[in-house]
């Protein structure tokens, strides 16, 4: 595999497991559903968080079969949204620059649009680096 092909980085999946009682990982690797729960359940009772630490290779692994390399990065990305996502700056990474004052000055849309972006970035990066979205 080229490193255009290596979407996600283990290291970003094991930082964002730290928060992954709240699901931060699952959501970064493209599993919404289970991140939506683990959010609710705080990791499936922390039992799932510990578990994810053993699994977090193999859900590397498929996300970089499943999503698309290209001009945006996945990981800046997801840093962006982890950290500073509230203030809709990693929509301005993505040449969003509506819908990021939006987020900025709403912070993150009253946070709707934060739990939109947990749900949709990896989509998002993915049409961008395609070409599918200018």
């Amino acid at each position: 595999m080229s490193t255009a092909d290596d979407t996600h980085s283990k290291l970003i999946g094991y930082l964002l497991w730290i928060f992954g009682f709240l699901g931060a990982h699952r959501f970064y690797y493209g599993r919404q559903i289970t991140g939506t729960i683990y959010f609710f359940t705080l990791g499936l009772f922390l039992i799932g968080w510990i578990v994810d630490l053993f699994l977090i290779p193999g859900m590397d692994r498929a996300a970089d079969l499943k999503y698309r390399g290209g001009n945006k990065d996945y990981n800046l990305c997801w840093i962006l949204l982890t950290f500073l996502g509230i203030f809709g700056i990693h929509r301005f990474y993505l040449g969003k620059w509506v819908t990021g004052l939006i987020w900025l000055f709403t912070a993150g849309l009253f946070l709707f649009g934060l739990l939109y972006d947990l749900w949709t970035l990896n989509g998002q990066v993915d049409d961008i680096n395609s070409g599918r979205v200018q």
